[in-house]
C-alpha cells in the first residue's frame, strides 16, 4: 500500500503498516492522536481535550498500533473490549486519512474478534464516522443518546459483524 499523500515536514507518507500489540511505551503517541484528531473539531473538541490513553488502559485492553513498517510512525490504532464485545477507540492519523488504515484496521479487529469466539462487536460511533462503519458491514442497531457533560450529542449505535 504505497501512496504520495504529502506529510507536512517529512515529505510524502508512503505507509508500509504492520499490525501489532500496543505497549506502555505507545501511550503518548495515542493520546495525541486522540486530541489532534480533525474529526473532533468544533464542537466535538471539548471530548478529546483532555482525553488521555494511559499505559494502564493498554496493559488491560485489547490495543492494537497500525504502524509504519520503515519508521513506526503511529498511523492509527483501536481498542476491542471483549466483555461486552465493544470497539471502545479507534483512530486513524489525520495525514493517514484514505489510506486503508482503518479498512485494515477493522480487518484486524474481525480476527481478534473471531480468534476470541466473538460473533459481533458492538460500535457506538462518532457521528462522521457512521459512513465508514456502515461501509466496513456494520450494521445500525440504534442511538445511544447525549449523556452531557461528557457527550454532547446522540451517536449511533451499530454491530460489526464478526463471521466465523
Amino acid at each position: 500500500m504505497r501512496s504520495g499523500v504529502t506529510h507536512p515536514g517529512r515529505g510524502p507518507l508512503r505507509p508500509d503498516p504492520l499490525v501489532r500489540r500496543a505497549t506502555a511505551r505507545d501511550a503518548r503517541r495515542l493520546t495525541r492522536l486522540v486530541r489532534t484528531s480533525r474529526a473532533y473539531e468544533g464542537p466535538y473538541a471539548p471530548m478529546v481535550a483532555g482525553y488521555r490513553i494511559g499505559p494502564d488502559y493498554i496493559e488491560t485492553h485489547r490495543v492494537f498500533v497500525a504502524a509504519d513498517r520503515d519508521d513506526g510512525r503511529v498511523l492509527g490504532f483501536y481498542s476491542l473490549i471483549l466483555r461486552p464485545p465493544e470497539l471502545d477507540l479507534m483512530f486513524v492519523a489525520d495525514e493517514a486519512q484514505g489510506l486503508g488504515i482503518g479498512r485494515l484496521l477493522i480487518g484486524h479487529l474481525r480476527g481478534e474478534a473471531r480468534r476470541a469466539g466473538l460473533t459481533g462487536v458492538r460500535i457506538v460511533a462518532h457521528p462522521p464516522a457512521e459512513g465508514f462503519y456502515r461501509g466496513m458491514g456494520a450494521e445500525p442497531t440504534g442511538t445511544v443518546r447525549a449523556n452531557p457533560p461528557a457527550v454532547m450529542w446522540d451517536r449511533p449505535e451499530l454491530l460489526l459483524p464478526v463471521g466465523r
